[in-house]
């Protein structure tokens, strides 16, 4: 629409210089300005994106979202213009160093015309940024330089909680992860139990009285084993939501044979927890069967509370296992009526323009602590099958922004979004939850 009506411009601006029409098309194809295409297009536009466009004449452009929601990296030489959402991928292909390699700013766009001449330029005001934390948990490549140290770092933090729920037993505690993203994630908490056990080695050994003794103290180091094992070609968490649990049962496997059975806990970390599926359904049965004496699932990210609707397919509240573990304690305490309040109160909204629109499902979880949810969770993921204890541990917000200072959107865990959009939807999404509508919330 805005194309046309740019080129109609034009078109009457030469007319009224005496231009013939045969002179007029390549004129404007010279004079088009994408610039105020993009500036007319966009500026109603509520949410996460990068956006790419090839127009008929020639010219071509990367559009981002004003908060720098969705990544976007660009390079270009003399042959080429590439842009993806992961900068290794460029260096990759082109064997490029990491400097040669831009980020398009929040709310600009790379204007590439068709004589080659490209530039980066401003389409809306850059608003507060608040790129997506989850993907650089999750979905980013974990051979980006800064991705790689943010997800050790996320693993580095939940050491102490990590030996807090294993009561310092290292002698009789096996570490592991779930294949395959929080690989990474698992080296930081490694180096971080590594830490600990040099701290312990220190002490001990400045009261140190013979030779075998001090072989002891040297040798301890974490038991690291290869606990689970994924079937790469099923990846459930994008799988049809109808399809997902046939697969869930089958894809992992265990290696038997590397837990003493009765005597060793075993810590896995994932690099998140969502709906909780895979693990009830496959992972903690699979463990199991190893018989521990207590099962820690430890995941690198925050409890996912809210749904997402800029990019990341996690848009019904009832999928959530930190949802469903909020509302089976609110129950448990004859809280019911906080439950009913919420939903009142959002479908008084439902006539609201988004601006006006409250996040009021921050009420179903603000009468419990972090740890509270938890432990409701472990509850729900334990069935009566299960003969390990079974413990829950998630990362905190403010460890995920020491991790990832620059990625500071954090709405699927606090449910502060970023645009008016995302109320309106976990608003929605809140709604369908209680009238029993397996819809999404957009």
């Amino acid at each position: 629409h805005f194309l046309d009506e740019e080129v109609e411009k034009s078109y009457r601006e030469f007319r009224e210089k005496g231009y013939e029409k045969a002179e007029i098309s390549p004129l404007i194809t010279e004079k088009l300005d994408v610039q105020q295409i993009l500036k007319s297009s966009s500026k109603k536009w509520d949410g996460g994106y990068v956006i790419a466009g090839l127009i008929g004449h020639g010219d071509a452009f990367v559009l981002r979202d004003p908060n720098g929601i969705r990544p976007a990296f660009w390079y270009q030489d003399d042959e080429v213009l590439v842009v993806t959402s992961e900068r290794p991928v460029i260096q990759t292909v082109f064997n490029v160093p990491i400097d040669s390699i831009k980020e398009i700013l929040p709310g600009n766009a790379v204007v590439a015309k068709k004589n080659g001449n490209v530039k980066m330029l401003s389409i809306n005001n850059c608003k507060e940024r608040k790129s997506c934390s989850f993907e650089r948990i999750y979905f980013s490549r974990g051979s980006d330089v800064d991705i790689y140290q943010e997800r050790k770092k996320l693993g580095y933090s939940l050491v102490p909680a990590i030996l807090n729920s294993i009561n310092h037993d290292l002698d009789n505690s096996v570490f592991s992860y779930i294949p395959n993203t929080a690989e990474t994630a698992f080296y930081g908490m490694i180096q971080g139990i590594e830490n600990y056990i040099r701290t312990i080695q220190k002490e001990k050994i400045t009261t140190c009285g013979n030779s075998a003794y001090l072989d002891a103290i040297l040798s301890m180091k974490p038991r690291i084993e290869k606990i689970a094992i994924k079937d790469v070609k099923l990846r459930t968490f994008i799988t049809q939501d109808q399809d997902r649990d046939d697969l869930v049962a089958h894809v992992y496997d265990v290696t038997y044979g590397t837990i003493n059975p009765g005597k060793d806990q075993l810590v896995v970390i994932d690099d998140s927890i969502v709906r909780g599926t895979t693990l009830k359904k496959s992972i903690i049965r699979m463990f199991d069967r190893l018989n521990p004496r207590k099962i820690v699932v430890v995941s690198s990210s925050p409890q996912i509370r809210y749904p997402d609707c800029y990019g990341i397919d996690m848009a019904k509240l009832g999928d959530f296992i930190a949802f469903k573990a909020a509302i089976s304690l609110l129950k448990k305490k004859g809280m019911e009526g906080v439950i009913t309040e919420v939903y009142n109160k959002c479908k008084a909204q439902l006539s609201f323009p988004k601006e006006e629109i409250d996040n009021y499902v921050k009420d179903i979880y603000a009468p419990f602590s972090d740890n509270d949810i938890s432990a409701e969770i472990a509850f729900l993921l334990k069935t009566k099958e299960i003969k390990a204890d079974v413990d829950v541990i998630y990362q905190n917000v403010e460890n995920l922004h020491l991790a990832c200072p620059d990625h500071l959107g954090d709405w699927y865990f606090t449910g502060d979004y970023p645009t008016p959009g995302g109320n309106k939807v976990v608003n929605n999404s809140f709604i369908k939850y209680m009238e029993g509508s397996d819809e999404r919330g957009y």
